[in-house]
């Protein structure tokens, strides 16, 4: 048993060095802040190879994929496709985790194939979000806990697999509140469940992410990088009041976020997310093209 901890240890350390390691067939041009720049594939919804090669096109160094990657490329034939485009697979999307009991052996299966399917394909991380429930969500200091035991229980098998587990703080989860997102750190083991925070999803949850890279820079190793503005609830389609947008054009304030990643010497992965195009006579590229210039113009990326 300790041989099997000592190696779950050693492989979440290496996956923690591969994000700011330069990956065969890969070439990465780090930014002025040592960070690395992927872009997020929701924005093209089901065309993956689309967007894999706008977002090539884009200028960005790595792309996140969604779980239907699975369904749709052989691991081989991603791991290729992504080479030929020079993106390093930087995370897949695993979908939701659920905490009732009952489905979690199911649950616990289904990311760790997600997990071995990922390491397969070459990539780096794989994100993990709980089930997502009607806004605004009330949520209770047991289910927190309850979360933080099965991410860890999650987290050593991915670790086993050699893919560390990101967790996603989310609207319309468990972790929608700071508080309550807090709680689900504190009882999951921060050798197996690390943090991916979204800047957007940190804001409209009354959360402050700067001061969260502050708080848990020791167990954050990526990022997303998104803007959101505030919108009626009643607006047709909405599931909260909020709507995302390109970088610098909501009220996520990012400088201090670049700011507080600077200070804590962040030299890993931000990916740029966008679930869809804020205005119809937009393109996926376009907006893409939007948050580039941002981070070329504010943040001293080099992209491209």
């Amino acid at each position: 048993m300790q041989l099997r901890t000592s190696r779950r240890q050693f492989l979440v350390g290496a996956g923690v060095v591969a994000a700011t390691a330069m990956r065969p067939g890969v070439g990465l041009a780090a930014g002025a802040s040592g960070i690395h720049y992927g872009y997020a594939a929701i924005t093209w919804g089901k065309e993956q190879r689309k967007a894999i090669d706008e977002i090539a096109g884009s200028g960005f160094e790595g792309i996140q994929l969604r779980a239907d990657a699975t369904t749709e490329f052989k691991p081989a034939e991603l791991r290729t496709i992504l080479q030929q485009h020079k993106l390093t697979f930087t995370a897949l999307s695993s979908g939701e985790i659920v905490i009732d009991p009952a489905a979690e052996a199911e649950t616990l299966a289904k990311h760790t194939a997600n997990a071995k399917y990922l390491k397969e394909a070459g990539g780096l991380y794989l994100q993990i979000l709980d089930q997502l429930k009607p806004y605004p969500r009330k949520v209770t200091t047991e289910e927190c806990k309850r979360l933080g035991k099965v991410l860890t229980e999650l987290g050593k098998r991915t670790a086993d697999v050699g893919i560390p587990l990101a967790y996603h703080n989310h609207l319309n989860t468990i972790s929608e509140h700071p508080g309550n997102f807090d709680i689900v750190l504190e009882t999951s083991d921060p050798k197996y469940v690390k943090i991916l925070l979204d800047t957007a999803h940190s804001v409209a949850g009354g959360g402050d992410p700067a001061a969260q890279v502050m708080k848990y820079h020791e167990r954050l190793i990526l990022l997303h990088l998104k803007d959101v503005v505030d919108i009626p609830m009643d607006t047709p389609e909405a599931r909260y009041p909020f709507k995302f947008v390109e970088l610098g054009r909501g009220k996520v304030d990012l400088p201090k976020v670049f700011a507080a990643l600077e200070k804590v010497k962040y030299r890993g992965w931000a990916v740029v997310e966008l679930d869809r195009v804020p205005e119809k006579s937009r393109t996926p590229k376009e907006s893409a093209m939007i948050s580039r210039k941002y981070l070329e113009e504010k943040a001293g990326a080099k992209l491209g």
